[in-house]
């Protein structure tokens, strides 16, 4: 495949990183660090070498079903803008880096022109040190005012681990400037006796979205010096923040923007993005202001060779006698042991926090076998852990102690893992922009790099793998956010009255669904207008109203009996199935049994134990059509788009054998039902294209059902999302349409615009599906087509044949042309989220959320033989409000008094 067929910027996300010497043992013609060379480099064996040696043999070379060659690539030079202090000029000088690279010269000129801007290129093209030069050159004017302080910048992260490694960073680069600059970094692990020296002295303060919102805007009058001197916001990593999480951070950022307008600042942003479809758009979405953009990557890149890996299917059974695959958690264990057994520095990422300590704990395991010094140099690194325990690892990693890494999208972000030879992806990501962001993780310092992904038994993987055009052929994904999504507003209106008063013409400044949820708030007893403006009636925090990540309450803590040590932390969204009595649990390579969940207290008690087994959770859904704001033809049939009530329930829990994924047995469970209020796309079929399909109504659900697990797992190819953002829920005689209906919504209260991305793409996404079921090799259904890793039903009834046969009828009647998507529907019941855990009232930011969403829960099964990735998720980034459905379960039978059965994935 021809190596411009790749998508839109894909080829930039692979550049080094001009942060960093570049290291090659003969310096290219392009290399502006001049000395700056490794003498290792040439004696690493080429990426194709390593992978011949771990395909080594035809059973395992027959595994690669692709691969993708991206020649290395030589930059572009410019000059710095002149504006730029000399003092500056010269530290960047002292790190090897005698000129920029074009683009970075492009974003610091915008920079000091007073225009916000965005820089989205490739991994460790230097966006880092496109948006520093002007804000040290700003800080060093600053330095000069009488006060020493005469202007300020704000760092914003994703996550903790970039913030750190940022700080890290800047010290390095800003050593020469002395005391002129004073970064510091200011998050839920800020010692007490720290901060309030954070907030006098420190110029450059990096931290993370919770802490601006829950301990800055809160407490500003303390911050009055920082915000009136504020000249510069650097928001990292901005692809980040979609959906729900990114639309509150949208909210938080127009709150920052308010109070620095009534301290007399008005900052200019600067946004770093990996490479995304219409940045600018999504920047201006984000911060509510006009963006520049600079795109056009300049930079240098190594040569990258990128496979797609297919575990091989076994001689196992799984549910329903199912063919399975070796699975993925398996496979990436085997690559991570043989890449760190070649001496190749490596890091396997992989989807939840329990798939990285298992295949951490497996990769161990197997290198002590080999060589007992090796198993101490691979490690897990996720979210969850002690700050103690992530600087450790952190710092292990910078020092080249570990050689390999199994990682959640912890260490997905931006963090410097200089030297890395080869990136083995465990499972697809979710979105194409994230796949290149994790393979750029390798040859940040310009040598070749290797990068696998390795398919789960799944159909959105297996169709990948078999259709690589999906990857190389498309551009990335565009970011979808809606501040305006009321569920998402009303609180941060509140937030915002708390820290000062609201007043008509600020109004304007959150948004045009503002005007309409004042009097809701009014009326709830939330605000009270006095005079010109609207108060905060409350004495409670009204930060704490809104848990911008969806924590959905007080995260629970899992505490081991008998010693009261606290070995971490479950977002309490996660807990009904994560650490349920019951539950098995990991942590650092330990197996521990949940013996009690206390859901006042929030604790998980748990004990040390090695079962032969893992947990999984069964759960039953029930939907309701609340109000349909779109609705077309198609065929006989009917899209629609509108707003649904989930009922969830989680009921059960099954013992699975760790090797073969037996099932040993299924215990019950009496948790509390959860609702959740949020968006769906659904679509009906008729009597007479049931007939025409010839669905009998005898296999009339086991059709819906497989149609609706497959089109769950293949919307993530249209959408920015994954299979844990949405859920399903499949009826063969739906009581509000009278017919069979299949419905998917999103797992965010209010909605986080992947089911609108399915109705305006439906055409597309329905074919795909149809074409994933009917190409898989299976007989009668398999995880790689119609089963469900998350399926409460136990995957039953499913119908393969029936279910290709009535999307084949369905899609007869697909409209010509693409779908206007719809506007204007308001979620149901908009109104603010219930109050979500949070801190105590006057407890500033004692915040340990900001770890990255993509993550998923710590305490479910890796995969298993028969199972496609079971793991449920963690509440991803954005999920809002309190008693909501964990996003994208599929569910049990529904509970709804409708007839015939109702099955579901939600």
């Amino acid at each position: 495949m021809a190596f411009n067929h790749l998508p839109a910027g894909a080829h930039d996300a692979l550049s080094p990183l001009s942060f960093q010497p570049v290291t090659h043992s003969v310096p290219m013609a392009e290399n502006h660090r001049s000395g700056r060379t490794r003498t290792d480099t040439a004696s690493r064996p080429s990426p194709g070498t390593i992978l011949d040696r771990l395909a080594g043999g035809p059973d395992r070379a027959a595994r690669i079903t692709h691969t993708e060659h991206l020649p290395p690539r030589t930059g572009r030079h410019a000059v710095w803008p002149h504006e730029i202090r000399e003092e500056v000029l010269a530290a960047i000088r002292a790190h090897g880096i005698e000129h920029p690279w074009a683009h970075q010269a492009r974003v610091a000129q915008h920079a000091l022109d007073g225009e916000s801007v965005v820089v989205a290129t490739g991994t460790a093209s230097g966006k880092s040190l496109a948006y520093l030069v002007p804000v040290l050159s700003a800080l060093l004017d600053g330095a000069e005012a009488p006060n020493g302080r005469g202007a300020t910048a704000l760092y914003l992260a994703p996550t903790k681990a970039l913030a750190a490694d940022q700080h890290r960073a800047v010290r390095e680069l800003a050593g020469p400037l002395g005391t002129k600059v004073r970064p510091a970094v200011y998050d839920g692990d800020t010692p007490v006796e720290e901060r309030e020296w954070v907030r006098q002295y420190a110029n450059y303060v990096l931290t993370n979205p919770d802490m601006l919102h829950r301990g800055i805007l809160p407490s500003h009058p303390r911050w009055s010096s920082f915000l009136r001197a504020l000249r510069y916001v650097v928001i990292d990593e901005c692809h980040t923040y979609r959906g729900v999480f990114g639309s509150h951070v949208a909210q938080v950022l127009r709150r920052l923007r308010r109070l620095c307008a009534r301290y007399g600042s008005s900052p200019v942003f600067l946004l770093a993005s990996a490479t995304a479809a219409e940045p600018a758009a999504a920047a201006r979405r984000l911060t509510g202001l006009p963006v520049t953009e600079v795109a056009d990557d300049a930079s240098p890149r190594g040569e990258l060779l990128f496979a797609l890996w297919e575990p091989p299917l076994t001689e196992l059974q799984g549910e329903k006698g199912a063919p399975v695959r070796r699975t993925a958690t398996a496979e990436t264990a085997d690559l991570l042991t043989s890449l760190t057994l070649q001496g190749v520095r490596s890091v396997a990422f992989v989807r939840s926090r329990r798939g990285a300590e298992l295949i951490s704990v497996i990769t161990q395991e197997r290198l002590a076998e080999k060589d007992r010094s090796l198993a101490g140099r691979v490690a897990a690194y996720r979210g969850g852990y002690l700050p103690e325990e992530r600087r450790a690892l952190e710092r292990a990693l910078h020092s080249g102690k570990l050689l390999g890494l199994a990682a959640t999208t912890a260490l997905e972000l931006g963090v410097d893992v200089s030297g890395l030879d080869a990136v083995v992806i465990c499972g697809y990501p979710g979105t194409r922009a994230s796949l290149w962001q994790q393979a750029g993780r390798a040859g940040r310092t310009g040598q070749g790099a290797l990068a696998i992904l390795v398919a789960r038994d799944d159909p959105l993987d297996t169709f990948l793998v078999h259709h690589p055009e999906a990857l190389f052929d498309r551009p990335v994904e565009s970011t979808v956010l809606d501040p305006d999504n009321p569920y998402v507003l009303a609180p941060h209106l509140c937030a915002a009255a708390a820290e000062l008063p609201l007043t008509a013409e600020d109004l304007a400044l959150f948004g045009p669904a503002t005007g309409d949820l004042m009097p809701q708030l009014e009326a709830a007893g939330l605000l009270r207008r006095r005079a010109r403006a609207w108060h905060w009636t409350r004495r409670e925090r009204a930060a704490d109203l809104a848990d911008i990540r969806g924590g959905d309450g007080r995260p629970v803590q899992v505490v081991e009996t008998g010693t009261g040590r606290l070995l971490g932390t479950v977002d309490a969204g996660a807990a009904h199935t994560s650490v349920h009595e019951g539950a098995v649990h990991l942590h650092q390579g330990l197996t521990y049994l949940v013996r009690e969940l206390d859901l006042e207290a929030s604790v998980a008690l748990v004990e040390r134990s090695d079962p032969p087994y893992t947990t999984v959770a069964r759960d039953t859904t029930a939907i309701s059509v609340l109000s349909t704001d779109a609705e077309i033809p198609w065929g006989d049939g009917r899209l629609c788009f509108g707003s649904v009530e989930v009922t969830n329930q989680v009921v059960s829990y099954l013992r699975r054998r760790l090797i073969t994924g037996e099932v040993l047995g299924e215990s019950k469970l009496d948790l509390p039902p959860r609702t959740l209020r949020t968006r769906a796309v659904w679509w009906t079929v008729t009597e007479d294209q049931l007939d025409s399909a010839r669905i009998t109504p005898e296999i009339l659900g086991g059709a819906l059902h497989a149609a609706e697990h497959a089109s769950i797992g293949m919307l993530p190819l249209f959408a920015t999302c994954d299979r844990w953002d949405i859920g399903g829920v499949s009826v063969p005689l739906h009581p509000d349409t009278l017919l069979p209906t299949v419905f998917v919504y999103d797992g965010h209260p209010g909605g986080a615009g992947f089911a609108e991305r399915a109705f305006h793409t439906a055409r597309e996404w329905l074919r795909a599906t149809r074409e994933a079921i009917a190409s898989c090799e299976c007989e009668a259904g398999c995880p790689s087509c119609i089963q469900s890793p998350k399926c409460g039903n136990g995957n039953e009834p499913l119908h393969k044949r029936g279910a290709v046969r009535l999307l084949t009828e369905l899609l007869r009647g697909a409209p010509e042309k693409d779908l206007t998507p719809p506007t204007g529907g308001a979620p149901a019941e908009p109104g603010p989220t219930k109050a979500a855990g949070g801190l105590p009232p006057g407890q500033e930011g004692r915040n340990d959320l900001a770890e990255p969403g993509r993550e998923t829960a710590e305490n479910h099964p890796a995969e298993s033989p028969g199972t496609a990735g079971s793991e449920p998720a963690e509440p991803a980034p954005g999920r809002a409000g309190g008693g909501a459905p964990v996003p994208g379960r599929e569910s049990g039978s529904g509970t709804l008094p409708a007839p015939g059965p109702r099955t579901s994935e939600g």
